[in-house]
């Protein structure tokens, strides 16, 4: 019987990851339990069970005495020297108290105790190995549709994929296999709750540390994400060694490593930046892969004046003014974007002049006073990267897709992407 208990545990700590010692603590409970149904007290007795074989032994404290008027506490003295020869009047033995003479429904109880303690240990091992994947990208499987929510099961347990964390348009077939990102692993009574996420920005960040090594290793750092999920994402880089490319490192050979991410989130765009310290710098990459001719940034009000040439408006701009939102976001400024054109209009040019003795308050980049050799030469590889990138995807690049817009059109763009960048400068603020 006991190598049958000692066999039974073992299964249960491997397959269920409940451990031992909780189990033979459940056993304890459990025949204490029977021995309360039995006797209705429990103030005298004790459990013993040795963790290496499962031999146990319940054991009631009883008094010594003449005449015997409470079998639960007390034992006569013939019966006391069957245990103990030299047992006097007063004094307490320890009486093994068989389990067999236990009741059906005491025995019954006690079954009841060790399953409960089993489906608590087992809940509390599933939410302890969740709750270290959480904010984590884990593999799952498409279960079935709850409503406009999707389950999907992890391996042990079932997560929920919400209709507003779902990217749109996206469809998740029965069986198909996918990778989600764990916003929050909740321990409730019927066992963890886990929500996942496929649309959280982070998703594409942990993507990143799983297929370049150079960002698992520390070598390049993701410095900001801008994502709106299903159509393009934006993502800064840097590097702590420079005989690394970070644009190059996280593209890969031939585009290999950022198309894997790109499968993997059903075609979704990725524009791969450079970080840089210098916040002119930054809007100017992250407007990419549109050029530039100035940059006034404002560090202070979080505002930043950029300016194109006529034919790059629209793409600076982008479809639905998505470009200008996406590097907004993730340069965390409000960007104004106007024509080369406008700007002379307005007498812009005319303001940077008189702004150049005042370095500390604004960031200026200006392509003409500023054509340096080795800078161009990066500007240069990182829309080229960016292209490649875009292409790699297999979607339509965006140039082609604006630069036919007309001059009135680019200009009605300029003042709707004004109006909507004022809207939400709360947010890229």
């Amino acid at each position: 019987m006991n190598s049958e208990i000692l066999e039974a545990l073992t299964i249960l700590e491997k397959e269920k990851g409940i451990s031992k010692d909780a189990l033979l603590e459940a056993i304890q409970q459990s025949l204490l339990q029977a021995y309360k149904n039995q006797y209705d007290r429990t103030d005298n007795v004790t459990v013993t069970m040795d963790p290496d074989t499962c031999d146990y032994h319940i054991l009631s404290a009883k008094t010594v005495v003449e005449h015997v008027e409470d079998p639960v506490t007390e034992i006569g003295q013939q019966d006391a020297f069957k245990i103990d020869s030299g047992a006097q009047i007063g004094d307490v033995v320890q009486v093994e108290i068989q389990s067999k003479s236990f009741g059906r429904i005491a025995a019954t109880n006690a079954k009841n105790v060790i399953l409960q303690k089993i489906r608590e240990e087992e809940r509390k091992s599933l939410y302890n190995e969740y709750y270290e994947k959480e904010h984590d990208v884990v593999t799952g499987v498409v279960q079935r549709y709850i409503g406009r929510d999707v389950s999907i099961n992890l391996g042990k347990v079932d997560a929920i994929l919400k209709a507003k964390e779902m990217v749109k348009g996206e469809k998740l077939r029965p069986t198909e296999r996918v990778k989600v990102y764990v916003l929050e692993v909740r321990d409730t009574p019927k066992g963890p709750k886990i929500l996942v996420s496929r649309t959280h920005p982070e998703l594409v960040k942990r993507l990143f540390e799983e297929e370049v090594a150079e960002i698992r290793d520390g070598v390049i750092e993701i410095k900001a994400i801008a994502r709106e999920a299903g159509s393009r994402t934006k993502i800064a880089v840097y590097s702590n060694d420079p005989n690394v490319d970070a644009v190059g490192a996280c593209v890969g050979v031939n585009g290999s490593r950022v198309n894997a991410i790109v499968d993997e989130l059903d075609g979704e765009k990725i524009d791969i930046i450079n970080w840089d310290e210098n916040q002119a710098y930054l809007i100017e990459n992250a407007l990419s892969p549109a050029k530039v001719i100035s940059v006034l940034a404002d560090p202070d009000e979080k505002q930043a004046l950029v300016i194109v040439p006529d034919y790059q408006l629209s793409l600076a701009i982008g479809k639905e003014g998505q470009n200008a939102r996406l590097a907004a976001h993730l340069t965390q400024f409000k960007i104004d974007i106007k024509s080369e054109t406008q700007a002379r209009e307005e007498g812009l040019f005319d303001e940077y002049a008189e702004d150049d003795d005042d370095e500390e308050d604004y960031e200026e980049y200006d392509e003409d006073a500023s054509d340096n050799a080795d800078e161009s030469d990066i500007d240069e590889s990182d829309a080229a990267a960016t292209e490649e990138m875009s292409e790699g995807s297999g979607d339509a690049d965006t140039e082609a897709e604006d630069t036919a817009d007309s001059d009135a059109e680019a200009e009605a763009a300029v003042d709707s992407v004004a109006e909507e960048n004022r809207e939400e400068s709360g947010e890229a603020e």
